[in-house]
């Protein structure tokens, strides 16, 4: 079967979310994958944005999470408070899933998404953390989209937005943070994990046609690659529901 890098990376992601999960997630691909794993394999999982609407029916791809159809028969419609309650409500347990982008990760998650180069003269500023610090710092799971970029996979961040687990295993404890972090970063070649007890990233899966040095290759640090398989290429079915049910206008795809 033919099928788009972007197609992979969304329904790799989708993949990751479980039914009874609560996922909170921004426009663009993110916004994708939520609705792809509701409609594939997660169809008890709820999905809320930051503007405020939780379990909205989502006939219709939303263009941003200020689109007004992301608020039809929803559950609640409320605001930006109610949202980032609903994130850091502890009654939910592991249940919270944040999905992230970024312009710089590092080998334990943590992510930059303010600046390239120094901070006070960059080379380039971007938007920020936009709410991405506090996903990043409350909910149990998050899984993060990157390009497979050498210039992406840092030793070291220019700046850091959004913590994953900091200097390695008791990173978060130490800077007062809940249990939680990266779960999975997601990119146009692979998988990538987190280890258990080091916290450091390493390689889960490779997709067809690539290997895992490809992926090696394209970032500044070294990771275990020794539990690494080929990542199942997207089945017929799931396309068919990404293409036709998801996003048939091909929005984000």
């Amino acid at each position: 079967m033919n099928y788009t890098l972007k197609e992979m990376m969304t329904l790799v992601a989708a993949r990751e979310i479980r039914n009874g999960d609560i996922v909170f997630c921004g426009t663009g691909i993110s916004m994708l994958a939520a609705m792809a794993a509701k409609n594939i394999n997660a169809p008890e999982s709820v999905i809320f944005f930051e503007t405020g609407a939780i379990d909205s029916k989502l006939e219709d791809l939303p263009l941003a999470v200020g689109d007004s159809r992301i608020m039809y028969r929803a559950s609640s419609n409320g605001g930006l408070l109610d949202a980032f309650a609903t994130m850091q409500n502890r009654f939910t347990g592991e249940r919270i899933v944040g999905i992230l982008g970024a312009a710089q990760i590092d080998i334990y998650g943590n992510l930059n998404s303010t600046v390239l180069g120094d901070y006070h003269e960059p080379s380039v500023r971007f938007a920020g953390s936009g709410g991405a610090c506090d996903v990043a710092s409350f909910v149990s799971r998050s899984i993060v989209f990157m390009k497979q970029e050498k210039r992406k996979f840092k030793i070291k961040l220019d700046y850091l937005t959004s913590p994953g687990y900091l200097d390695g295993p008791d990173g978060r404890e130490n800077a007062g943070l809940p249990k939680g972090g990266p779960h999975r970063v997601i990119t146009d070649m692979g998988v990538m994990g987190f280890d258990d007890k080091t916290k450091r990233m390493f390689l889960e899966g490779y997709y067809p046609g690539v290997t895992p040095q490809d992926i090696l290759e394209k970032m500044e640090f070294e990771i275990d690659i020794s539990r690494a398989g080929e990542v199942l290429p997207p089945t017929l079915a799931e396309l068919t529901l990404l293409r036709e049910k998801c996003d048939p206008d091909r929005l984000i795809l």
